[in-house]
């Protein structure tokens, strides 16, 4: 086995093994690919098309390798464009990460920490509203969840929170109607009457957003039953016993055996005298039923609507992206749900198509974030991406060429504990081989996990002198970046007050209860 000399690395070793410079871990994607490039100028603009479903994991899609469930409509998307394998989320949780999307800005930047408290401010800056600014047409469909009315939309037509799975009710430029049908068909329904109606003059963005597959996974008839007769691999970390982590891991509150609830969560109740790891593979085979149902329903709708692409035109001159809120977990560590920085929650899918540009059937590996989908989008209006926005066009990764300073790091930053699953508020840095995450409010405590040794995250290295270099030269990164980003402990702890003032307030309204 390898000894402590084995690990201990200098500074400029360090960065060689994350694959980058001091320089790019700090600043990442330095290049100015958001300004508008002359030799752009007379070219015809692109249509976007931003479609997102809510809690995708990219490992139940069959162009991410899954095990458990096909997607053929989605991979039609991956091998006429691009798969990023490694695009992540910046804070783990539905509404953060939209607000993300939409400023090119980091939580505590755009003021959205988490799914609590204050509604989005959508007086600020938004790439909606540099789109339309610069003639493009746009719109917003489906789920919203951000509280606020969208502001920088021609058109909106959205659900209330977060929507009903059947004959749900939508919000249409602030008028409220009642819709017969499956949330997701009614949806895309939406998306392709806009599409004809739209005004023909003008490039567009269009925000196609799905609810599926958002607990407590609804399926429509046509897919209630497909899994129904299919046993459902485990994930190999399904057994997962936290033996190596901290008390994070440990007291959270969403693992399928616990916190799956029944009916609820399995709309049926178990066998008679099921029981322990019997009644735990039940759960998980009841939850993934009904989860990749609702995912094959947005499957054949993205079908349904890619084929109008092709059908009317468009699919030539669109750039068409596909993408989650943030990953979930299937079982993996025992777990539904998000939030935590360990791999199934950071990751995201995202695919990309654009005939003009992207060479059909690439996959990059370069680390890419939701921080980036605002300049990326800007970039491809020709619009310029302000100064102020945090996040990098990847345009360039779309064409094949990867910058020689693209980011080696990524920063990430949780914050809403105590609440639902009790996960604990934590920040970490991902380089290409190791995570390093601090969770802290009523627990300090530090995980590294090398992910090249063990992928799977069940080892954390953060105690092993062979790692002590490691976490040095990690612990800097993770500061440089915190800078970069404008964040600190300091910052982290005025949310900390700042939570703690709102809980008391509600304290005092209840009468002290």
């Amino acid at each position: 086995m390898a000894g402590r000399t084995d690990r201990s690395v200098n500074r400029r070793q360090f960065l060689k093994s994350v694959g980058g410079t001091a320089a790019a871990l700090a600043i990442p994607g330095c290049w100015d690919a958001g300004r508008l490039k002359t030799a752009q100028a007379g070219r015809e603009r692109p249509n976007i098309i931003f479609i997102m479903a809510d809690d995708h994991a990219a490992h139940a899609l069959s162009c991410y390798g899954s095990r458990i469930n096909k997607t053929p409509n989605l991979d039609r998307l991956a091998a006429q464009g691009m798969r990023f394998e490694n695009c992540f989320c910046t804070n783990g949780i539905c509404a953060p990460s939209r607000a993300v999307i939409l400023t090119g800005k980091y939580s505590h930047i755009n003021g959205k920490v988490d799914n609590r408290g204050q509604h989005f401010d959508g007086s600020q800056q938004t790439f909606p509203k540099l789109l339309q600014q610069a003639g493009y047409e746009t719109a917003l469909i489906g789920k919203w969840h951000l509280g606020s009315v969208p502001t920088g939309f021609d058109y909106w037509n959205i659900l209330p929170g977060q929507g009903e799975y059947h004959d749900p009710e939508m919000i249409e430029m602030g008028e409220t109607k009642k819709y017969t049908g499956y949330v997701t068909d009614i949806i895309t329904d939406h998306g392709i009457k806009w599409l004809q109606e739209r005004p023909q003059d003008k490039p567009f963005c269009l925000m196609y957003h799905h609810k599926a597959p958002h607990r407590n996974w609804q399926p429509d008839a046509k897919h209630a039953g497909m899994y129904k007769n299919v046993e459902i691999p485990l994930p190999e970390t399904f057994d997962d016993d936290y033996s190596t982590r901290s008390d994070a891991a440990r007291q959270q509150e969403m693992t399928i055996e616990h916190h799956l609830q029944v009916p609820y969560d399995t709309k049926l109740k178990p066998p008679e005298g099921l029981t322990g790891d019997a009644l735990k593979k039940w759960k998980y085979q009841r939850y993934m039923e009904d989860y990749l149902a609702c995912i094959a329903s947005v499957d054949d709708n993205v079908g349904r609507f890619l084929d109008y692409l092709d059908q009317s035109g468009l699919a030539q001159n669109t750039v068409v992206v596909y993408t989650s809120d943030q990953g979930f977990f299937l079982g993996d560590h025992g777990w539904f749900d998000k939030r935590f920085m360990y791999e199934e929650s950071l990751r995201m899918p995202l695919l990309v198509r654009y005939p003009r540009e992207i060479k059909a059937g690439t996959v990059n590996g370069d680390m890419v974030l939701n921080l980036d989908f605002a300049p990326t989008f800007l970039d491809f209006a020709q619009v310029m991406a302000p100064d102020d926005m945090q996040g990098v066009s990847f345009r360039k990764l779309l064409r094949g060429r990867t910058p020689k300073n693209w980011r080696q790091a990524m920063y990430y930053h949780y914050y809403e504990y105590p609440a639902e699953h009790k996960v604990k508020r934590h920040y970490g840095v991902r380089t290409e081989r190791y995570k390093l995450i601090h969770f802290y409010y009523d627990i300090d405590a530090w995980e590294l996990y090398d992910l090249q040794q063990a992928p799977h995250e069940l080892n954390n290295v953060y105690s092993d002198p062979a790692y002590a270099d490691i976490v040095k030269q990690l612990e800097i990164e993770l500061r440089r970046l915190q800078k970069r980003y404008g964040d600190s402990d300091e910052l982290a702890q005025q949310y900390v007050q700042e939570y703690l003032r709102e809980q008391q307030q509600k304290k005092e309204k209840s009468g002290g209860k």
